[in-house]
C-alpha cells in the first residue's frame, strides 16, 4: 500500500479525487430503490442463485457454472454441482482480471484447490438483468443486486481471457492452513445468506474485492474501491509471496497460456493449469 499511497499523495488532482470518493461515499448511503430481490429477468450468466449446503466435515455446491467459450461467443451453457471435504482444501489463488482503460479498475475472484488437482472458483458480481450494462455509478445507488457466482476454474479463466479477451493473473496466496479453511467457510456462509436474504451489490462498499477481504477478516484499504491495486496490496502484506511486486505480477500472468489450453480437453484444465502454476512458483523459489 506504500506505493499506492505515495501516488495518491503526489497526485494534481488529489483534492478533487478526495472530494469526489466523499460524494460518492455519501451518495452510496441513500436507498433509491426498493429492497433487494431475487426475482427479476437477469442476465442469463447470473440467473442461478447458488444452493449451498455446509456440513462439518465437508460442503456441496449447486449449482457450478462451467459454460464453454469459442472467440467472443458462448459454445455451452454447462452447469454442474460439487462436493468437496474441508480437509481436502490444498491452496488458495487469488486472480486479477485488470478492466480495460484504467490501472485501477479490476475484477478480482478466487479460485480454491482441493486435493487431486480440482479447483473450484467464485466471482462476486453485480447482477444484472438481461440487456443492462454495469456502470461503476449506477452500482452506488442500488443499481444491482449481489451474486456470489461458483464455477469452474475453466469458465472463469476462459471466459475472461477468451470470450471477453482480457489479461487475467493468477497468484499464489501465502496463507496458513486454517486461514484457508476460515476464507473459504466465510464465502461458503456469505453464499449461503444470499439464498433468503438478498444483498444490493455497490461500487464502494460491497464489490468484488471488499466481499472477499470482509470474509478474509481485512481491515479496509483503498485498494478494496481501486481494486486494480488490490494485488499489489496484497503483495505488500506479504500475502502474495515474491522478492519484487513487479516479478511477481508478470510471473503470474496466464492469459496466454489459458488461451491455449482452451484448445485442450476440458476435463485436462485444472491438472493442466495447477502444473503450469505449481511450475513457476518453483522457478521463483517458492
Amino acid at each position: 500500500m506504500k506505493r499506492i499511497g505515495t501516488w495518491f499523495a503526489a497526485h494534481p488532482l488529489r483534492p478533487a479525487i478526495a472530494s469526489i470518493l466523499a460524494i460518492l461515499a455519501l451518495g452510496a448511503t441513500a436507498k433509491i430503490s426498493g429492497p433487494p430481490s431475487a426475482d427479476r429477468d437477469w442476465y442469463p450468466y447470473l440467473s442461478r442463485t447458488t444452493d449451498v449446503t455446509i456440513e462439518q466435515a465437508g460442503f456441496s455446491v449447486s449449482p457450478v457454472s462451467n459454460w464453454s467459450y469459442a472467440g467472443p461467443d458462448v459454445t455451452a451453457e454447462t452447469y454442474t454441482s460439487a462436493t468437496f471435504q474441508f480437509e481436502d482444501l490444498r491452496a488458495v489463488w487469488f486472480m486479477l482480471e485488470p478492466q480495460p482503460g484504467s490501472q485501477l479498475a479490476a475484477h478480482t475472484l478466487l479460485l480454491f484447490e482441493f486435493e487431486g488437482d480440482r479447483l473450484l472458483g467464485l466471482t462476486i458480481e453485480a447482477r444484472r438483468e438481461r440487456n443492462e450494462d454495469y456502470s461503476a455509478l449506477a452500482g452506488l445507488f442500488n443499481a444491482f443486486e449481489l451474486a456470489y457466482v461458483w464455477a469452474s476454474a475453466r469458465d472463469l479463466l476462459v471466459r475472461r481471457a477468451v470470450m471477453l479477451d482480457h489479461q487475467v493473473f493468477v497468484y499464489p496466496v501465502a496463507i496458513t492452513d486454517d486461514q484457508e479453511r476460515t476464507l473459504l467457510s466465510n464465502v461458503l456462509l456469505r453464499t449461503e445468506s444470499l439464498e433468503t436474504r438478498p444483498r444490493y451489490y455497490n461500487t464502494i462498499l460491497s464489490n468484488c474485492t471488499n466481499e472477499l477481504a470482509k470474509a478474509a477478516g481485512f481491515r479496509w484499504a483503498p485498494a478494496f474501491v481501486l481494486t486494480g491495486r488490490s494485488d499489489e496490496y496484497l503483495f505488500e502484506r506479504g500475502i502474495i509471496p515474491g522478492a519484487d511486486f513487479d516479478t511477481a505480477h508478470a510471473r503470474s500472468d496466464v492469459t496466454d497460456f489459458v488461451r491455449a489450453l482452451n484448445q485442450m480437453p476440458p476435463e485436462r484444465f485444472d491438472a493442466e493449469l495447477l502444473a503450469e502454476l505449481r511450475r513457476r512458483s518453483a522457478l521463483a523459489g517458492m
